[in-house]
């Protein structure tokens, strides 16, 4: 009889930085572990050193961290990949719910980088075996590493909330043509129609004129989206759509960037509900009582378990 060699097992830990511990701890209580402790020595001059306040020789370390600016945020995720390689844990994975620097996914113009391939590379010389990351700004990033991708959908969690609270006659609209594909699924899953709005940016950041392509009268409309910056996008869309005659007007997004006057805007726009995911955290001391946040813990705690144990997680993958 021949003998099957088993994969071992080893003791699996999760550890998060330090603007992502509000979700490492969720993610820590959903998989039924305490979250590992770690600690950040700050120097006057703005350089920190992270360190592990316990053993991780031979375990599966995840390190929850969102790389949303400033970039000390990736800084700090890199240190402590490095870290945990020098204390000999066995395995290193990047449990990123969003992946800084996405939108830099191509050379569009001259002499410019490539911001997500930079980043795919600096995690991977500090020696991460593999990364879990959800709703990146393109597909193709998974292709700039050498190492496995989990390419996660918010899509799972979101479009449930949706059908619990869809309205009488239901539409998904597309903020740009960029998004098409997204909002169709999104139509689809949801026998919903289809809006598809068109814009024309000034310049970056900066969204000229806009229009709507599809039957907008009379519809509880929802605007789809990866992530919102500035939300000058979003919100103008949200607008033109109330004024084309819809019932009502809610956005969906998976990443809450929310920077510069992106509050400010949600709330003066015809947007009545805004449904993110808490990827990123909102900023304290401005107006929310638009958000309702969906967490995303509970989906990374369920693919940490199924990586670590390894059993398929293709399931997880339905945009």
């Amino acid at each position: 009889m021949a003998f099957t060699q088993q994969p071992l097992k080893h003791n699996l830990k999760v550890f998060a930085c330090k603007n992502s511990r509000y979700l490492g701890e969720k993610i820590a209580a959903s998989l039924g572990v305490e979250l590992g402790k770690s600690e950040l020595l700050q120097f006057s001059d703005g350089e920190f050193e992270p360190s592990y306040l316990e053993s991780v020789r031979g375990a599966m370390v995840y390190i929850v961290q969102s790389t949303f600016p400033p970039a000390d945020n990736l800084m700090e995720l890199l240190l402590m990949i490095d870290a945990a390689k020098r204390a000999s844990a066995h395995k290193v994975i990047a449990v990123m719910p969003y992946f800084g620097w996405a939108r830099q996914d191509r050379k569009d113009q001259p002499r410019v980088p490539i911001g997500a391939k930079v980043v795919a590379n600096l995690l991977e010389s500090v020696g991460c075996d593999r990364v879990m990351t959800m709703d990146l700004h393109a597909d193709q990033i998974q292709g700039f590493f050498d190492i496995p991708v989990d390419h996660l959908y918010a899509s799972t969690l979101l479009i449930k909330y949706i059908e619990e609270h869809k309205g009488t006659d239901l539409a998904i609209a597309s903020p740009d043509m960029g998004g098409a594909k997204r909002a169709n699924a999104y139509a689809k899953r949801l026998d919903a129609s289809l809006i598809i709005c068109h814009k024309s940016r000034a310049k970056a950041n900066v969204v000229g004129s806009m229009t709507a392509i599809g039957d907008v009268e009379g519809k509880d409309v929802v605007i789809v989206d990866d992530m919102v910056d500035t939300a000058g996008t979003i919100t103008k869309c949200a607008n033109m759509l109330k004024e084309k005659g819809a019932k009502s007007v809610r956005a969906i997004c998976t990443h809450p960037v929310l920077s510069g006057e992106a509050y400010k805007r949600i709330a003066e726009s015809a947007i009545e509900q805004f449904i993110i995911t808490d990827s990123i955290p909102l900023k304290e001391g401005v107006d929310t009582s638009k958000f309702v946040v969906v967490t995303v813990a509970d989906l990374f705690a369920e693919i940490i378990t199924k990586v670590h144990n390894y059993n398929s997680i293709s399931t997880s993958f339905i945009c």
